[in-house]
């Protein structure tokens, strides 16, 4: 697979590449000068499961406010820097684990060697993020519009200025919002680069929308073995990309631990409020780190045959509910009993699992 095969690059205390796990990134949506809600922001993110986040610096003041930021928080921290070259090197100064920027928007040569140059006094790496959006006019004229092709030989570009200046603690993310477009330009990059990709589906929409679109052309580009670090973008809470990501990784057998839970779509047999049921589960189960599945059935009668592939699982009836294990029913509980009796047996999972 192509990511066994990246560089190895370290990202603060994380490391991505080389066939090491892949992590998951968001990035903040407060105004990064507002520390005390950026921070917050970043704790619950981390709290999440988030690995790797990163801040927008459009100005000086949030640049500044990079070094506090770093000291209050304990995953690592990108800044993220559009044209000017400064506010990459003031947030390299402050301590940023890592900067993105398009070395075609910095602006000349030697604006980006500033940037190289301090990035290398610390050994921080640099992501090299080019988007279908931003592409170069000749490269739009000479593919006939914005394409795959066009957006990978952007990418490669870009990467070969870092390079010539003698740096190659680089990371590469392209992305576009269509979805098809974009799995074709991981499919092209992936055999023409050594170095890990940050995958993505850019301004994939809201919650809705985001998740489908970003759930199949991630799920396309990481089941080829494609992609070091991901960030599913959604427009929300960035918490919510967390929890999508982390979804998406385990369907696809690409990381374990936490529970899975699954539920039927409900049907003229369901005596009880089942989608409420779910989705109280759901929330319930984000503070177990438990490798296991979870069962929520709406019917005595099938559910637990339904569910025989779940770790463990419960079912309504009329009034009253089953709690299962492994396909095979434990015990009956009263209905308004069902999520306290799931979560009591949880409770016992995880202090034996300790």
């Amino acid at each position: 697979m192509y990511r066994d095969n990246t560089k190895v690059v370290h990202i603060g205390d994380r490391v991505i590449g080389g066939g090491n796990p892949i992590l998951i990134q968001s990035m903040t949506n407060t105004k990064t000068d507002d520390v005390a809600a950026t921070v917050a922001q970043i704790r619950r993110l981390a709290d999440a499961g988030c690995d790797i986040v990163r801040c927008t610096v459009p100005d000086m003041a949030a640049a500044r406010a990079i070094a506090q930021i770093r000291r209050e928080i304990s995953i690592p921290l990108v800044a993220d820097i559009h044209f000017d070259y400064k506010m990459a090197v003031a947030a390299i100064e402050n301590g940023a684990d890592k900067i993105r920027i398009n070395p075609g928007n910095i602006g000349s040569r030697d604006k980006v060697a500033e940037v190289v140059k301090a990035a290398k006094e610390r050994n921080i790496p640099i992501r090299v993020g080019v988007n279908s959006g931003s592409l170069e006019r000749e490269l739009v004229e000479k593919y006939s519009g914005v394409t795959a092709e066009g957006i990978v030989e952007s990418a490669l570009d870009k990467v070969h200025i870092i390079e010539d200046l003698d740096y190659d603690n680089l990371v590469i993310s392209i992305k576009s919002s269509d979805v098809m477009m974009c799995v074709r330009a991981h499919e092209l990059l992936a055999g023409k680069t050594p170095y890990p990709l940050h995958v993505g589906i850019t301004e994939a929409g809201t919650l809705t929308s985001g998740n489908i679109k970003s759930a199949v052309g991630l799920g396309i580009i990481l089941n080829q073995g494609i992609g070091d670090t991901i960030r599913v973008s959604l427009t929300g809470d960035p918490v919510e990309e967390i929890k999508s990501a982390k979804l998406i990784l385990r369907t696809l057998g690409l990381r374990k631990g936490g529970i899975e839970v699954v539920s039927c779509p409900t049907c003229g047999r369901t005596n009880i409020d089942l989608i409420g049921l779910a989705n109280q589960v759901e929330t319930m189960v984000q503070g177990y780190d438990l490798d296991i599945r979870v069962a929520v059935m709406g019917c005595a009668v099938n559910g637990p045959g339904e569910a025989k592939e779940a770790d463990i699982g419960i079912a309504g009836g009329i009034g009253e509910g089953l709690l299962i294990k492994k396909g095979e029913i434990v015990r009956k509980v009263p209905e308004i009993e069902l999520l306290s009796t799931l979560k009591y047996e949880l409770d016992h999972w995880a202090k034996k699992d300790l």
